[in-house]
C-alpha cells in the first residue's frame, strides 16, 4: 500500500532502465529464465492478493461500527480486484493461474496463521504494517521487471485506503488510552520479523525468483544490494510505525 514515506522516487533521482527493465513483455519473456520468475512472481502476488481480500472481510467482522464495517468491505472489494487483474494477466501469457499460485499457499496461510489478530486494532496494524513490508518487497522487485510487467505489479499494490485508515484509527485508540501503544508495538515488530521471514522462505524455494533478485536475469541486482533492500525496507518499517504512533 502506498504511503508518503514509500512513495517511488522522483523521475530526475531515478536511473534510465536498461536491460530487461527497458523491455516490453514480448521481448524479455523470450529468456525462458526470465519468463519463469514473473510467473512465480504474478503467481505469489495473485495468491497474496487473493489472502487480503479473504482477511479484511473476516477482519470486517471485528469492526466496532458499522461505518468502519463497510469501509473494510469496501477495502476487501479493491483486494479482490487486484487479484483479478493478476489471474487475468497469468491466463493472457497461457499460465493457470490456480498452478502459479499454488506453490505459495503454503508460506502465505502459514505466515495469516502465525500472525492472526486478537481483535480489531491487531487486525488495522497487520494489514499496515504487514501488508505494507510486502508492498515494498514488491515495489523493489518492480523495478528490475519489464516495462508491461513491471505496470501491472505498480498498479495492483496502489493503496486501497486502508493506510490512512489504519493510521487514523490506531492513533485514536491510543490516545484515548496510551496502554494500547505498548502492546501494538510488542505485535508490530513481531509482524515485521514474520513478514520479512516469511519473504525471504518465498523466495529461497524458488529458483527462478531467487535468482533475479541476486541478478542472474534481472538487471542490476546483486547480493549486497539484496542487503541494501531489505535494509530500505526495514526503514520504512521505522517511518510507518512512527506514522502510527509506535516505537520501532
Amino acid at each position: 500500500m502506498e504511503t508518503p514515506d514509500n512513495a517511488t522516487p522522483s523521475a530526475e533521482a531515478t536511473p534510465a532502465p536498461t536491460g530487461i527493465a527497458a523491455q516490453d513483455w514480448a521481448t524479455a519473456s523470450a529468456d525462458a529464465h526470465y519468463r519463469a520468475a514473473v510467473v512465480d512472481l504474478l503467481g505469489a502476488l495473485a495468491y497474496g492478493e487473493l489472502a487480503a481480500f479473504e482477511r479484511l472481510a473476516e477482519d470486517a467482522k471485528l469492526a466496532p461500527t458499522l461505518a468502519d464495517k463497510a469501509e473494510l468491505a469496501k477495502m476487501a472489494s479493491a483486494e479482490f480486484h487486484h487479484f483479478e487483474q493478476l489471474r487475468d494477466r497469468l491466463s493472457a501469457v497461457g499460465v493457470e493461474p490456480t498452478e502459479a499460485m499454488d506453490p505459495f499457499v503454503g508460506a502465505l496461510d502459514g505466515f495469516h496463521r502465525q500472525t492472526a489478530p486478537s481483535d480489531w486494532l491487531e487486525g488495522l496494524v497487520k494489514a499496515y504494517v504487514g501488508d505494507s513490508i510486502a508492498s515494498d518487497f514488491y515495489r523493489e522487485v518492480a523495478a528490475r521487471l519489464d516495462s508491461d510487467t513491471r505496470s501491472l505489479v505498480l498498479a495492483v499494490l496502489d493503496d486501497t485506503g486502508h493506510a490512512s485508515f489504519a493510521v487514523e484509527k490506531v492513533r485514536a485508540a491510543i490516545d484515548a488510552d496510551p496502554r494500547v501503544g505498548g502492546r501494538l508495538a510488542l505485535w508490530a515488530r513481531r509482524l515485521m520479523g514474520e513478514a520479512l521471514s516469511q519473504s525471504q522462505r518465498v523466495v529461497a524455494d524458488r529458483d527462478a525468483l531467487s535468482t533475479m533478485l541476486v541478478g542472474g536475469v534481472a538487471d542490476g541486482f546483486d547480493l549486497a544490494e539484496v542487503g541494501r533492500m531489505f535494509s530500505r525496507i526495514t526503514e520504512a518499517h521505522t517511518k510507518r510505525m512512527a506514522a502510527l504512533g509506535l516505537a520501532a
